[in-house]
């Protein structure tokens, strides 16, 4: 990547507005990002969207956290009127433009948007009950200093829920990843393995990696009920 940054989704995600909008067009449309899924990484997607029905099963008054929230992917499984605090953040102002307009379109009002880098979240110790981190670890400049910023900010048995693409599942897909991360687009990301250790060294526990292609699904849990 390019020198290091404290930032959410690499330099280049900060300040180019043309790849944060080329990359939530992709994303919204299932479609198309199942047909990516498998072209680039030989990857199933269709998990992303199926997870967005959780938050309809998550107990009133829960404390959400979404980083990085892309466009407003992760919040569609949202419905108008639940009692439910979320939180949107990420370090592209494009994208969280881009996720205001989805909140509203979807009678969303309630979403607090945040404009911040994963490296030093502006929120206090054990304050949220879930973290979405959806395509997210393998654009940060460091994940696991990522992992454990957002370890911090969850609640003692606080769920962490994410994706992101892996080194070492085969020879076309990290070709890509040197491509994307000479571009400023990734970050150094890692294997399955080094996903595991971020989690655990985090404080995490109860930690499931599911593997399609390139890209992993994790969760894990917090440490200390």
């Amino acid at each position: 990547m390019l020198p290091r940054v404290t930032d959410g989704k690499g330099m280049r995600w900060r300040r180019d507005r043309i790849s944060a909008v080329l990359y939530d067009v992709g994303v919204k449309h299932q479609r198309v990002a199942a047909a990516l899924g498998r072209l680039l990484w030989g990857s199933d997607v269709r998990r992303l969207y199926s997870e967005q029905h959780l938050l309809a099963s998550l107990p009133e008054g829960s404390v959400v956290i979404d980083i990085p929230c892309g466009g407003g992917v992760a919040f569609r499984g949202l419905e108008p009127g639940r009692r439910l605090a979320y939180v949107a953040v990420d370090l592209s102002r494009a994208l969280i433009l881009r996720a205001r307009k989805e909140a509203a379109r979807r009678g969303l009002g309630s979403v607090r948007f945040v404009e911040a880098d994963v490296d030093a979240l502006p929120f206090r110790d054990s304050h949220f009950d879930l973290c979405l981190a959806y395509n997210g670890l393998h654009c940060f400049a460091s994940p696991d200093q990522a992992v454990s910023e957002i370890t911090r900010v969850l609640r003692p048995g606080g769920i962490l829920r994410g994706s992101t693409v892996l080194t070492g599942q085969g020879r076309r897909q990290d070709i890509l990843i040197r491509l994307w991360t000479g571009l400023g687009m990734f970050g150094p990301g890692g294997g399955a393995g080094e996903l595991r250790s971020w989690l655990s060294d985090a404080g995490l526990s109860r930690i499931q990696v599911d593997v399609t292609g390139a890209i992993a699904f994790f969760s894990a849990q917090k440490r200390g009920i």
